[in-house]
């Protein structure tokens, strides 16, 4: 099996977002603040990426000034000076929608390829930091990497990788491998982008239909304040964000098993009034009311996954299923249905991700 990149589709793909998102936003204002950045869409990995290529441009021009050779940066009043200048500086975010909308259409294709492909976009993270510092670099960048973070962050402070790179890219990888089926569906994250141009992701990952996509493509006071920078607050502004609008939980901790009581005393029966109260505090906003029928909504991966480890690996029954649950009109009935005929029939696991990522897309398809 050969799997590609459809480069084209991520460049034509990101552009289009951008516009959009620009052209929503601009409508009404003329500049954008960083505190707009913070929450400008629904997925929080591109908005971190916007700030996180503002700081690379903060640091780019603090070391232009520091590269004067006829004044003494290494002088302590000049050091603390300038770092004060900086700081507030970096307070003082003002873009317009010409100087945003390429950040944005980087941040989304980069977004994309860290939520298809982590171990590869980790590990050329990796690869730009300074020599000797990666540890440096990774500690002071790990607050934008909101996506797969697992597979990075660990690396942080730990003995034994030193400074050795070929290590660190090695170590990437291999804690992918251990805690890939832990992380976050890909589904589920690109979805955060639906709400403003649904993702493709059998147009973006070109395979052979006969085989899934590999494991890693699919899957204070005031004076403390003001001599910090926006970038050292943004994770405190996002938290502040998370409050008003929450942020999305592990598919893990959002479905439970409903007690044997409910519907006959079926052991695999759903509650979908719990079910629904689960699901909608969920923040992919983008992901409800956008389905049409079922079998033709699915992605490569998920009809794979769905065959094997839900009915059996026949593929019949599960295109039989999705027609079924096409013709429910609610909801309720379509839960009434599963319950009824195909959870408890095959066995199905209410905490497993197959079963909690299927009962999500018919949430989709019914709820708005």
């Amino acid at each position: 099996m050969t799997t590609q990149i459809n480069s084209n589709y991520l460049e034509k793909y990101a552009e289009d977002y951008s516009a959009i998102v620009c052209g929503q936003f601009f409508s009404s204002k003329q500049y954008m603040t960083g505190q707009d950045i913070v929450q400008l869409t629904n997925s929080t990995q591109v908005n971190f990426f916007i700030i996180k290529r503002l700081f690379e441009l903060w640091q780019e021009e603090l070391g232009k000034l520091k590269s004067n050779p006829y004044f003494d940066y290494r002088d302590i009043s000049v050091h603390e000076a300038l770092t004060e200048f900086m700081n507030v500086l970096s307070k003082r975010i003002k873009i317009e929608k010409e100087q945003l909308q390429p950040l944005l259409k980087t941040a989304v294709a980069q977004s994309i390829k860290l939520a298809t492909d982590p171990v590869t976009f980790y590990q050329n993270e990796i690869s730009k930091a300074p020599a000797g510092k990666i540890n440096e670099f990774l500690k002071e960048n790990k607050k934008y990497y909101k996506w797969h973070h697992q597979a990075i962050t660990f690396l942080v402070d730990k003995a034994g990788f030193g400074h050795d790179e070929s290590a660190y890219l090695r170590a990437v990888a291999a804690n992918y491998q251990a805690i890939n089926e832990s992380l976050e569906s890909v589904n589920l994250l690109l979805a955060t982008l639906g709400d403003i141009k649904p993702f493709d992701l059998d147009a973006y990952i070109v395979q052979d239909s006969r085989e899934p996509a590999p494991a890693s493509i699919l899957e204070s006071n005031r004076e403390q304040e003001s001599k910090s920078s926006f970038f050292d607050q943004v994770e405190m502004e996002a938290s502040v964000v998370r409050n008003s609008a929450p942020e999305p939980v592990k598919m893990e901790e959002s479905v439970k098993a409903v007690p044997p009581s409910f519907a006959n005393g079926a052991e695999h029966a759903f509650n979908p009034n719990n079910l629904k109260a689960r699901f909608e505090t969920l923040s992919y906003k983008g992901m409800k009311g956008v389905m049409g029928e079922l079998a033709e909504s699915l992605a490569i991966n998920q009809r794979f996954m769905f065959t094997k480890e839900l009915f059996d690996g026949n593929a019949d029954l599960l295109k039989h299923a999705l027609k079924s649950i096409d013709k429910c009109d609610s909801f309720d009935e379509a839960i009434g249905l599963i319950n009824s005929r195909y959870s408890g029939e095959l066995g199905w696991k209410s905490e497993s991700e197959p079963v909690q990522e299927f009962l999500l897309l018919v949430y989709r398809k019914f709820e708005v």
